[in-house]
């Protein structure tokens, strides 16, 4: 077991090595400042593209939390570039939030302030502020909060309205993307939202961010997490009316390991008494979407039983750190097994061992999906890096 560990261990700290490289490499904006807004697979760059916030606050966690780790400067100095471009480019600094997106050269494209790409914002500022101590960064997550907060909660029904205009009116197209059901209220929204208020708690304990993860926590094992099937519902009407059955496996293994740890920040003992089996339970209903080569499909639809027979780089990165905690949880080696296979199958099908990265995804017959992106608006180095970082750590701290 032992070495079994260590060698999982050793090749996912090269695979850091290999991410972070590739992105510092091939993604930096010499022109224009901040990174490309994106890269195909062939590593060609579309220096028109516009950039998202969201892509940059990924990067700007995985640069963060990489020079945590081992202590690159290199990393440190991309972190603090792709701060900079946020800070200047990102943040509204007239009615706060952050822009969905702006162009090439860093003026405001599409101004929607999704709550999705703020909660990224206050996720990514408060891992830099763990990296480097900038107070400004701090306080920039803090404010981002405080406008989730203030122009987002439902103080009457619980949880989060998915978008609002620049200046936060209501709006008419509430999607995160175009293959989204418009609908006040998401799961994946949820999910980010617990992620980046957990990640701010641990840089700022204040007692009202500390309230608003208990009921995120609390929203997740009320409403979100179904409890027949311990699949995640996806989408929700203003009052939490049910609006979706699709199945996304690749959510469920990665809230069955982030919700958990939202509740190990806050330490509250009687919400992780609670989660922690239904993180269990969660790890189980996603493996109804494992194939035998140890690849998650991406999605089902239980209403006419259609699997997208897709295996996407996200799902496949969320699977090695789910299970991996599974099996802490429990000690069921199956577990650990799972998330070794998830491993096996990325090193066999998903690296790109001539260009670099990860592919998107590959199809049944294992073709790589064609015409997506190598880094783009969704393809960051935000799951990948995540995984080979927490695998890591866990790793350190595992009982062998």
């Amino acid at each position: 077991m032992s070495k079994q560990l260590d060698t999982y261990r050793k090749e996912v700290a090269a695979e850091l090595d290999n991410i972070l490289s590739w992105w510092a490499t091939h993604t930096v904006d010499e022109l224009y400042g901040g990174f490309i807004g994106r890269v195909n697979n062939a590593n060609e760059t579309d220096a028109t593209a516009v950039k998202g916030s969201v892509l940059n606050s990924r990067i700007l966690w995985s640069f963060s939390a990489g020079y945590l780790l081992t202590k690159n400067e290199r990393y440190l100095q991309l972190a603090e570039r792709a701060y900079r471009y946020i800070a200047d480019c990102f943040i509204d600094r007239e009615y706060g939030g952050v822009y969905w997106t702006v162009d090439n050269t860093g003026k405001p494209a599409d101004t929607k302030k999704q709550i999705y790409a703020l909660s990224f914002a206050v996720y990514g500022l408060s891992e830099y502020y763990l990296a480097s101590g900038n107070e400004a960064a701090k306080t920039d997550a803090i404010a981002l909060y405080h406008d989730i907060a203030m122009h987002s909660y439902d103080a009457v029904n619980g949880g989060f309205i998915e978008a609002l205009t620049r200046n936060w009116e209501e709006i008419a197209d509430l999607r995160l993307s175009a293959k989204d059901a418009n609908e006040k209220k998401s799961m994946n929204t949820h999910l980010h939202v617990l992620e980046g208020f957990a990640n701010l708690y641990r840089i700022w304990p204040d007692v009202g961010l500390r309230a608003h993860i208990a009921e995120l926590i609390t929203l997740f094992t009320e409403r979100i997490i179904d409890k027949t099937t311990y699949h995640l519902l996806l989408f929700f009407g203003n009052e939490w009316q049910v609006k979706s059955q699709t199945v996304s496996y690749g959510h469920d293994i990665e809230a069955a390991w982030l919700v958990q740890e939202a509740a190990e920040i806050i330490q509250d003992d009687a919400l992780l008494k609670r989660i922690q089996p239904l993180s269990l339970a969660m790890a189980d209903a996603a493996s109804r979407g494992l194939d035998t080569d140890g690849g998650l499909w991406y999605e089902f639809e239980p209403a006419d039983a259609h699997l997208l027979k897709e295996k996407h780089w996200w799902p496949q990165a969320e699977a090695m750190v789910g299970y991996f905690n599974a099996w802490q949880l429990s000690g069921k080696e199956a577990y650990l097994n799972a998330s070794l296979s998830s491993w096996a199958f990325i090193q066999q099908h998903l690296l790109d061992k001539t260009n670099g990265e990860w592919f998107w995804g590959v199809r049944e017959d294992y073709a790589v999906m064609p015409g997506e992106d190598k880094a783009g608006l969704w393809k960051c180095p935000y799951h990948n890096s995540r995984a080979c970082i927490e695998i890591m750590k866990r790793i350190q701290q595992a009982p062998i």
